[in-house]
């Protein structure tokens, strides 16, 4: 039977470069130019730590991190900036957390989806995956398609497509 796989993953060498092209973008920049600014990324958790010196400079920092992480192919969706900054004496932190992997509460939606389409196909949750089966190969295709117009939130990808 025809199957693929629904998943959430980001390459940690693409967001590697990423962060390396936004450190170099921000020590070149003119208004960053003497600024107290840190990118440090943990590769282990995915989550990067931005460190600067009020909070205009975040968000243009924050900026720039998502449109070259974007060209990077990761996805803006990636990041969860919903943590706010914190002032730590007259430094402004934030944390912002990279999505990778499906969580469950995703996966069920994922599942709601395809079993509203009405399509005859099935899907089944499978740690961080979401394997669609179905008879045909053009059902799989009509599900991809439908999925592009969920508003999930998450960046999704397609794998292991097979007939």
């Amino acid at each position: 039977m025809p199957s693929f796989d629904f998943v959430s993953k980001v390459d940690a060498q693409a967001l590697d470069n990423a962060v390396n092209v936004v450190t170099k973008e921000i020590t070149n920049r003119f208004d960053f130019k003497g600024s107290h600014v840190v990118i440090k990324l943990d590769k282990k958790e995915f989550k990067i730590n931005l460190e600067t010196e009020d909070d205009m400079k975040m968000r243009q920092l924050l900026d720039v991190l998502v449109n070259r992480a974007h060209k990077q192919g990761i996805a803006p969706e990636a990041f969860d900036l919903s943590k706010e900054g914190s002032l730590s004496g007259k430094v402004w932190k934030k944390e912002v957390l990279v999505r990778n992997g499906l969580k469950q509460e995703d996966a069920k939606k994922i599942v709601k989806h395809i079993k509203d389409s009405g399509l005859k196909v099935q899907a089944s949750i499978n740690d961080d995956i979401v394997r669609v089966t179905g008879k045909k190969i053009d059902d799989l295709q009509e599900v991809i398609q439908s999925s592009k117009s969920w508003n999930l939130g998450i960046p999704l990808q397609f794998e292991n497509m097979r007939s």
